[in-house]
């Protein structure tokens, strides 16, 4: 049986993105995305939202066009796979595991209000994504991709996010 390396996240970005750019001249484009792990306190007997804090890197075309559209605080959905990796700084070993991002969606709420609509980053297309200062984004999808369809979204998640 062949290996399965896939993840899927859906968090809020926890700080702006950072574009660079490789030596050779890739785009790379590093954010942080918030998820939640909800458990049971052994002693309260409640349930508490504990935040993982996920490392996300992307290449390319689409990172660039991303880091103008990406701020704190958005609702995003990534899929990719985990890449670990390992240095030394000051004599201390360090090593972390980050996503490495394949497709990101930026998910967003139509005029009635509990309609989940998106459409997936790839192939140089994105979705309109909410936003205070304007009245979103909107960027053409190329030609060749038709709109995501996704599934509803209950209505609690965003309560759910410490964000």
């Amino acid at each position: 049986m062949a290996d399965i390396n896939r993840v899927v996240i859906s968090g809020r970005l926890t700080r702006d993105p950072e574009l660079r750019n490789t030596a050779g001249g890739t785009s790379v484009l590093g954010f942080g995305v918030a998820v939640n792990d909800r458990r049971r306190n052994q002693q309260t007997g409640q349930w508490e939202d504990y935040a993982n804090f996920i490392d996300c890197t992307m290449f390319g075309a689409r990172a660039e066009s991303l880091s103008h559209i990406l701020s704190k605080g958005m609702l995003v959905c990534v899929e990719g796979r985990l890449r670990w990796s390992s240095w030394e700084r000051d004599g201390q070993k360090r090593s972390k595991i980050e996503v490495i991002v394949d497709e990101l969606v930026l998910p967003s709420r139509s005029q009635g209000g509990s309609d989940y609509q998106g459409a997936p980053a790839g192939n140089g297309g994105y979705a309109q994504a909410p936003s205070s200062h304007s009245g979103g984004y909107a960027a053409p999808q190329g030609g060749s991709m038709p709109p995501a369809q996704q599934p509803p979204m209950d209505q609690t998640y965003d309560e759910e996010i410490p964000f």
